[in-house]
């Protein structure tokens, strides 16, 4: 897989587009002709660690002049890389705790859902908010 795809999207910080970002991804995942895996399974996965990714980022980053959401998603030979900018008041990735599975509440889902697809996950501040980083390795 020697083809580069980059996309740099942004979006307001509302929900409505969720479905509009995940179709984005499940689109490029569908375009990739030499990847030999499911790309059906890969174009879901997309689609879910980007509205899961983007919901956490309009509903945690609650500052008053953050009116847009940024994801770029980058495709370079064998690795998918995700990136979600928020200007929130962040948080620590490594203590997020799995979710109560005997709960039936839908929330603290999200990163786990995003750790389990993903082969690597960080966050961190930059000068101007933080960055949700997500990559994934493709055969």
């Amino acid at each position: 897989m020697s083809e580069r795809i980059e996309l740099d999207i942004t979006l307001p910080k509302e929900t409505r587009y969720l479905g509009l970002v995940g179709q984005i991804g499940e689109s490029m995942a569908r375009a990739l002709e030499r990847f030999s895996g499911d790309r059906e399974e890969l174009a879901y996965h997309i689609n879910l660690v980007l509205t899961e990714a983007m919901a956490n980022a309009i509903k945690h980053a609650d500052q008053p002049t953050s009116t847009e959401v940024r994801i770029t998603i980058t495709l370079a030979r064998h690795k998918l890389t995700i990136r979600v900018y928020d200007q929130g008041q962040g948080f620590d990735l490594h203590t997020v705790s799995p979710p109560d599975t005997a709960s039936l509440q839908e929330r603290g889902r999200g990163i786990f859902i995003i750790r389990a697809i993903m082969d690597r996950v960080s966050y961190r501040k930059l000068k101007s908010g933080h960055v949700l980083e997500m990559e994934k390795t493709l055969h």
